[in-house]
């Protein structure tokens, strides 16, 4: 299709290109602008449907934004804002600079500046920056003739009519309808007798990943927004939240890489970028794991004397990280879940104490019978070896589930205690279990 659409531009087959492109959703439309040469996207856009390019420029990645930002002239970019809806539009004028953003919006329309400077107070990541202002209102004292006219003379502006929201004279939210509820319901019934009162809503002020977990929890597919006062100002919709899930989830997963998260693609980060995310957390972990050359350091008498404990250390190491790295990832996702709270912790702590116990019990015995048929080191040492293992294993299990529990009790991520940070605490940890047997068992 890239090659096609490629073609009709330069043979200025613009009447076919037209054509063609209206068959086509946006979301595709914005796919194959973002694989064109720049002159092609430029031009590409511009030929456009006006109705069709705001929507499209919504799904652009912010690069593309960028480019069409400066090409085209400052005319054509307010014509796109005006028709843009104002949370996307919102969200643009916070990522390109602030003397561009005030050329645009001097010349966009009175009504589409007051939407976008009132998102734009919201605090970054609350429900009122997700939200939109295009929302369906209709009032409790309306019939349901009156709603259904005003929904057919407004719809056309608003991003969703699927439910209407039921204020009061003085704006408050008191109830909402489906517009099934509409269209089954008698046209003389006033609204406040067949809406469904008290609907969830949330304040301007509400986190964003709390938004997204209502979502989840209930199914919406919009959600009320209201001020300090119960004054609907805005609703967040699905297609929204899923962004913001898909944020939160990256930004999750790479914390629990120990990288400082990002927001943009990886393509499109600059190496001096990777750098600053990668780099705090590697210092950070190495200058901690020093400690465990520490330890070894400490006990260096009794490694001189049996070297062949030196052998095992990386296996007993490895496999502490790797089973309290298990009990985080599983902890860690339970919380973002909300299947367990801090008051479930002391049920956390016998589970994971069980398992750990079952797996630390059999990786020794099958590890004991190996050292003792494969490397023939003795009981002694193979017996020294698995109960380190298993101590290891059991430590492993407890703090890679305690450790996220306690980081949310006192409002830290509780991604940060993923494996780098456990498998740290770990080594250490499996490092004195191991010499502390070794020097008692040996007498050194």
């Amino acid at each position: 299709m890239k090659e096609r659409i490629e073609q009709l531009i330069m043979d200025k087959e613009y009447s076919q290109f037209k054509k063609e492109i209206v068959y086509l959703e946006e979301a595709d439309i914005a796919e194959i602008l973002e694989e064109l040469e720049d002159e092609h996207l430029i031009q590409f856009f511009r030929l456009l449907p006006k109705s069709v390019a705001a929507d499209t420029f919504s799904f652009l990645d912010i690069d593309t934004q960028h480019l069409l930002i400066e090409s085209l002239t400052t005319t054509e970019i307010a014509s796109i804002i005006n028709d843009m809806y104002a949370d996307d539009a919102a969200d643009l004028m916070e990522e390109i600079p602030a003397n561009v953003v005030q050329k645009i919006l001097e010349n966009t329309t009175p009504e589409t500046r007051r939407d976008i400077n009132f998102l734009l107070n919201y605090k970054e990541d609350s429900a009122g920056s997700v939200m939109t202002v295009e929302f369906m209102d209709i009032k409790d004292f309306f019939t349901v003739e009156e709603a259904i006219q005003k929904i057919k003379s407004d719809a056309i502006d608003k991003e969703t009519v699927d439910f209407c929201y039921v204020v009061d004279k003085h704006r408050h939210l008191v109830g909402m309808i489906s517009l099934k509820q509409l269209l089954l319901a008698d046209n003389q019934m006033k609204i406040e007798d067949i809406m469904s009162v008290y609907p969830m809503a949330v304040s301007t002020s509400t986190d964003q990943e709390e938004v997204a977990k209502l979502f989840q929890k209930y199914d919406f597919t919009t959600m009320p927004v209201v001020d300090s006062e119960n004054r609907l100002v805005g609703i967040i919709t699905i297609d929204d939240i899923i962004d913001v899930m898909q944020a939160e989830t990256t930004e999750d997963i790479e914390k629990m890489a120990a990288i400082v998260p990002t927001e943009k693609p990886y393509l499109k980060l600059r190496l001096w970028d990777i750098y600053k995310s990668r780099m705090p957390w590697l210092l950070f972990l190495m200058i901690s794991a020093t400690f465990t050359g520490g330890i070894i350091a400490r006990y260096e008498g009794a490694l001189s004397n049996y070297t062949v404990l030196t052998m095992f250390i990386p296996m007993i190491m490895g496999t502490g990280g790797n089973a309290g790295g298990q009990s985080s990832v599983t902890i860690i996702r339970a919380l973002s879940l909300r299947e367990i709270e801090f008051k479930d912790a002391l049920k956390v702590f016998f589970k994971e104490f069980s398992i750990g116990i079952v797996c630390g019990l059999t990786l020794a015995i099958c590890n004991f019978l190996k050292l003792l048929w494969f490397d023939k080191i003795g009981m002694t040492f193979a017996f020294i070896v698995c109960a380190s293992l298993f101590l290891t294993v059991l430590l492993a299990k407890i703090i890679g589930a305690i450790l996220p529990i306690l980081a949310n009790k006192v409002h830290l991520d509780p991604a940060v205690m993923a494996n780098p940070i456990i498998t740290t605490i770990v080594d250490a940890l499996s490092l004195i279990v191991y010499f502390q047997i070794a020097s008692t068992i040996l007498g050194i």
